[in-house]
Order: structure tokens, then sequence, then C-alpha cells
């Protein structure tokens, strides 16, 4: 059984930062590929990020380019997501997701990913 939990969650202001922390038990973490996805108030889950579990290749959703970055310790079994300069639009909760995706677009789609945690909650005054 694979289990992932989420933290780092929380109440910031505009322009503040945030960095989320997913860790991952049950099997070896270096066998998955992870990824960030967040869901708003009334809104339907997206992607947010993604990261291969071999190479290290990043894949991110345009509305955060530039200001959230990505990266996983295979040696704690911790994906991250360092997000800067955030924006009241950020709202949402973040939710992490293990898997085996193949291709670029199953990388930042739901249905590449078997595993999900329990979501943090990040809001961002204004």
């Amino acid at each position: 059984q694979v289990q992932l939990a989420e933290s780092g969650g929380g109440l910031v202001q505009a322009g503040g930062s945030l960095r989320l922390s997913c860790v991952v038990s049950g099997r070896a973490f270096s066998f998955y590929a992870m990824g960030w996805f967040r869901q708003a108030p009334g809104k339907g889950r997206e992607f947010v990020s993604s990261i291969r579990r071999v190479g290290m290749t990043t894949y991110y959703a345009d509305f955060v380019k530039g200001r959230f970055t990505i990266s996983r310790d295979n040696a704690k079994n911790t994906v991250y997501l360092e997000m800067n300069s955030l924006k009241p639009e950020d709202t949402a909760v973040y939710y992490c997701a293990a898997g085996a995706p193949g291709a670029a677009n199953e990388m930042i789609r739901e249905w590449g990913y078997d595993y999900w945690g329990q979501g943090t909650q990040v809001t961002v005054s204004s």
C-alpha cells in the first residue's frame, strides 16, 4: 500500500512563498514519477507540476512557470513544491500524486497517477 502525506500549506499574503512537501511510504519512492495538482473552490482539479523518476525532467502548468519549482529527494522519499510570488488565484487544496506515467501528456494528467494524498490547503490573501 502506497501512502502519500502532504504538508506545508497555510495562509500567506500575496507575493509570499510557501514550500509544500509530500512524503511517500509503502514502496520505493524512486519507482514513481510525482505530480502536484490543485483544486480551487468550485473548480475541478488541475495540473500544477510534475517530475519524472529518472532524469528529473520537470513539467509545469503555464500559470506557475517562473514562480513554482518542483524537486525530489529520493533519499528522503519526498517531493517538494517551492511556491514563490503567490497570488490570490493560487488559493486551492494542493494534492501530490505518484504514478508511472509514460508519455509527456500522461505526466500532466490526473489519469497518469495511481496514488494520491489527502491534500494541503494553501490560502493566499490579497
